[in-house]
């Protein structure tokens, strides 16, 4: 027997649920890919809504892309928690603007000569999905 919905709201997902089933996406990629750095990856996403508020987010994009690359590329072809996380983040955020960049967030918001407001909305957007891809790697990822 079918239980009836008392759902007055769209069948269409809210924002909320869009970010969380990303962000689920994400840690469920990590956790069942057996990646190496796992652990490292959920260490960094618990962080990274702080280090944003701490230093912004473009310099949080950048030290994860720095950290992640070596001579201008990424380290092991992109396969390492740095370099992951910032391609997590500019993927979701970048999606929700509906542009692409080579360069991801950073380029773009280095390139499209953002403006203070849309500075804050896209800081706002990357730490709302942060929250969520923290608290995946909480519950699904090994570490302290």
């Amino acid at each position: 027997m079918a239980i009836p919905s008392r759902n007055t709201q769209s069948p269409q997902r809210t924002l909320e649920q869009k970010r969380g089933a990303a962000a689920w996406g994400n840690v469920k990629w990590v956790r069942d890919n057996g990646k190496a750095y796992s652990n490292e990856y959920g260490q960094y996403a618990r962080s990274a809504p702080a280090d944003i508020q701490t230093n912004g987010l473009g310099q949080s994009l950048a030290f994860w892309r720095a950290k992640g690359s070596k001579d201008g590329r990424p380290k092991d072809n992109g396969e390492n928690a740095h370099w992951k996380l910032q391609e997590h983040v500019s993927e979701w955020v970048l999606d929700r603007l509906g542009v692409s960049h080579a360069g991801g967030l950073l380029g773009w918001i280095m390139d499209e000569n953002t403006s203070t407001d849309d500075y804050r909305r896209v800081t706002a957007e990357a730490i709302a999905f942060l929250i969520w891809l923290k608290r995946f790697a909480e519950a699904e990822l090994g570490g302290d």
